[in-house]
């Protein structure tokens, strides 16, 4: 059932570039349709498949799990960790990796764009008639994918394994019957047949790397997926179905254009018969709402684990199942991902434009994961210098080669995936270093608790029943809430708690080490609450632990204190004037700190106080 699972969530986007690569290497015109050179272009297809999905992704990759959890984030929390003896570096490697992290966006914008385009594309071939449809269908699809977010994908993941199933069955039948009418396709399996197209063609070989990365789209959710399916289902799923279902068809798509060079327009399309067409559209257009659905609820368990690490402000995060904490939904990034890939559709009008789009966040996103994936293996697992060069040095140069090919495609579209990146790269950056500037500004004014507490007691207020939960950012600190509620109510609770949360580069933090407590005296505790990166955060059901510290927490009795801060910018701060502006409007609009924490509403007493920066 894992195995199954993995085929329709991890593999759908890898599934559908059947629809759309073969027909980009030869529809751009740079390469001879000869014989040879579609022997050269298959070999190259399946070689790049091996060397970067089979070798790269399925054996090396894999193997870099952080506590059973993968993706990006994953794999730069344990690059972080392993050179945290070396500041300078570990930095570097942050931002590399939370850049790359930025791409998976522009990567999220192109990949629904382009799947569902080339799979409408399709009425073109049943008829000429149809293309005016295209472009509104494409749209009225992707709106209804996006509206249906909000009611999860519990309902809908359980077809998601059998329709991939399904289609990669399909892709192999008709892979299959073409290479019936020409088996000799199959000997462009071997490598020489690659090697003589690029030593015959150096210029072109270049420039066609561009459209051939398009067969890797979608490596990355193999490692993406990894906590919630398991090495073995992957490589299960890679090895018995998937690759032998695209190895199939697209030389069966190379078969076809051996007898038939005008298909090249449409090769997946031409490969199946009259009657076939149009159920094949149907089918390729429910495998490409699978891939973008795996892709959009990527979006948003990226996003959570990057809110978790401090790179983005607090947004409205909504849970859509009762049993999986997996299952969540954020408006905000369900339709700016909805605005943008609109636009992207609008823009280029068909999925070979796309194309020209596509490469070059996918290719900097590949070599990013190598780099990250040296300093896990060299510092992390300890292992001999020359060994890392070995086993990630062939990647770096494979990865470096493609990103190099694709940056060719630049000014043809390229720059739409890398603006999108690059504007989300600002917004993080901008948010992580404006709460450092915030946490040493609140810092420069703080009060030390234990002192402070000793003060007041020394004449103390008057004790109310009930339990008081200060919120606060810096253990040990008076919180500004206490300073306001002392103030202004002259009063102080029976039992007093002052909670921190602390998220940690790691993906799960166990119940068993949840809190770290330190008594203060006269029932007052100093509680820091810790949280990974996939960790839901939820204090009231944390700090029921504290009864085994002798504190009861009655929920009708007890009340959260927090501290809203209002940013105020000022000349000569920490960063330009611009990025202080945006900090504190993305700090402003921020989602409020109640709900995030999951706490009840009808118990949270916000004050609110000035802090310039």
């Amino acid at each position: 059932m894992l195995t199954l699972g993995a085929i329709g969530v991890v593999y759908g986007d890898i599934g559908t570039s059947v629809l759309y690569a073969m027909k980009e290497v030869f529809g751009s015109g740079h390469v001879p349709f000869t014989h040879a050179n579609i022997y050269g272009i298959l070999s190259i297809l399946f070689w790049t498949l091996t060397v970067i999905v089979s070798l790269k992704y399925v054996v090396l990759v894999l193997r870099a799990d952080n506590n059973g959890e993968g993706g990006l984030v994953a794999m730069l929390a344990l690059a972080s960790q392993a050179v945290k003896d070396k500041p300078r570096v570990r930095s570097v490697l942050l931002a590399v990796g939370i850049f790359g992290t930025c791409l998976f966006y522009g990567d999220g914008v192109i990949t629904p764009a382009i799947s569902v385009l080339s799979a409408v594309e399709g009425l073109e071939v049943v008829s000429p008639r149809f293309k005016s449809l295209v472009i509104p269908l494409t749209l009225v699809i992707l709106l209804g994918l996006f509206i249906v977010q909000k009611r999860g994908t519990a309902g809908i993941g359980r077809f998601f394994g059998p329709i991939t199933l399904v289609w990669f069955a399909v892709l192999a039948v008709l892979g299959v019957s073409q290479i019936l009418r020409h088996p000799e396709i199959l000997q462009a399996i071997s490598p020489h047949h690659a090697v003589g197209f690029m030593v015959a063609f150096p210029g072109i070989t270049f420039i066609v790397l561009g459209a051939v990365v398009l067969v890797v789209t979608g490596a990355e959710a193999l490692y993406a997926d990894l906590g919630h399916f398991g090495k073995k289902p992957i490589r299960l799923a890679w090895f018995s179905v998937v690759m032998p279902a695209l190895t199939l068809n697209y030389f069966g798509q190379g078969a076809l254009l051996l007898s038939n060079p005008e298909a090249v327009t449409n090769p997946f399309y031409y490969m199946a018969p009259d009657w076939a067409l149009l159920p094949m559209v149907g089918l390729a257009t429910a495998a490409t709402v699978i891939a973008s659905q795996a892709l959009i609820t990527g979006a948003f368990s990226v996003t959570k684990q990057v809110i978790q690490l401090g790179y983005l402000p607090r947004l409205n995060v909504q849970h859509t199942s009762v049993r999986d904490t997996g299952q969540i939904y954020l408006p905000l990034v369900n339709w700016g991902l909805f605005v943008a890939i609109v636009l992207a559709v609008v823009m280029f009008r068909s999925s070979s434009n796309l194309a020209a789009a596509y490469g070059i966040a996918v290719t900097l996103d590949m070599l990013i994961t190598t780099i990250l994936t040296f300093f896990v293996i060299r510092y992390g697992w300890g292992y001999p210098l020359w060994l890392c060069i070995g086993a990630t040095g062939v990647f770096f140069v494979v990865d470096l080669t493609f990103f190099a090919s694709n940056m060719l495609k630049f000014f043809a579209g390229g720059w739409f995936p890398l603006l999108i990146g690059g504007a989300i790269f600002i917004l993080m950056m901008t948010w992580n270093k404006g709460r450092a500037i915030l946490k040493e500004a609140l810092k420069t004014d703080a009060i030390e608790l234990r002192s402070f507490l000793d003060a007041v007691f020394v004449s103390p207020p008057t004790r109310v029943q009930g339990t008081a939960i200060f919120l606060t950012a810096e253990p040990g600190s008076v919180p500004n809430a206490l300073l306001h509620n002392l103030k202004h109510n002259k009063v102080l609770h029976e039992q007093n708690l002052f909670v921190t949360v602390r998220n940690h580069e790691v993906p799960w933090v166990g119940i068993s080490r949840r809190l770290d407590v330190e008594p203060l005296g006269r029932d007052c505790w100093q509680v820091i609450i810790h949280y990974g990166f996939k960790n839901d955060p939820d204090v009231p059901r944390a700090l029921q632990q504290m009864r085994s510290q002798g504190c009861e927490l009655d929920p009708m009795a007890t009340s959260y204190f927090l501290s809203r801060d209002v940013v105020v910018p000022t000349v000569g701060g920490g960063m330009a004037p611009w990025r202080e502006k945006l900090f504190a409007q993305m700090h402003h609009n921020a989602s409020a700190a109640a709900d995030f924490l999951k706490l009840p509403n009808n118990a949270v007493v916000e004050l609110g106080s000035k802090v310039a920066i």
